[in-house]
């Protein structure tokens, strides 16, 4: 597995990017035309990098970072690996490049939104008053199945919540860590 610029994909690698946001995101790019637009829309942007995974040609996963706070900040965003390649270390390998990329460009913190919007929930923040003692519910955290635990693994902290942002009892999770 070799890990690259995106702007080097070719096309075909470019679509397969792309279909991968409309596979794992259907909410958010329902189409393969949209997929394409967030990745070449994004890529022009000033200190805007997306890497990907290859593996024997093909796309196994890719990342991007999107600059905030006059670069003090990057937003992790998207992160998407292939359903058949999940759980082989692809994505932990897309999170130290970036997060190693970002910190050559000057940034002090990466961090990310999380979407607790399953029917039912994933984390104990689901279903839950939020606006009550929300210190204590951050401390006592369980991420049940949800990707949070996976960012958490590798040196994210939870940093805040935006209660109801996806629907009542649908939480946005927010994790950061230090560059």
């Amino acid at each position: 597995m070799k890990i690259v610029n995106i702007n080097t994909l070719n096309e075909s690698q470019l679509n397969q990017a792309a279909q991968m946001l409309v596979d794992a995101f259907p909410h958010s790019w329902e189409t393969l035309d949209k997929g394409l637009f967030e990745i070449n829309g994004r890529w022009s942007e000033p200190d805007t990098l997306f890497l990907a995974a290859i593996i024997d040609g093909e796309v196994a996963g890719w990342c991007g970072i999107l600059p905030q706070y006059s670069g003090n900040v990057f937003e992790l965003h998207p992160l998407v690996v292939r359903a058949d390649v999940r759980g082989q270390g692809i994505g932990r390998l897309l999170v130290e490049a970036i997060s190693k990329a970002a910190k050559d460009k000057g940034g002090k913190t990466l961090w990310l939104g999380a979407d607790d919007e399953r029917e039912g929930g994933e984390t104990s923040f689901a279903n839950t008053d939020l606006y009550d003692d929300l210190p204590r519910r951050i401390k006592e955290f369980d991420h049940g199945t949800h990707q949070a635990a996976f960012y958490m693994k590798l040196g994210f902290k939870i940093v805040g919540v935006l209660p109801d942002a996806n629907g009542i009892g649908k939480p946005d999770i927010f994790l950061a860590k230090s560059l």
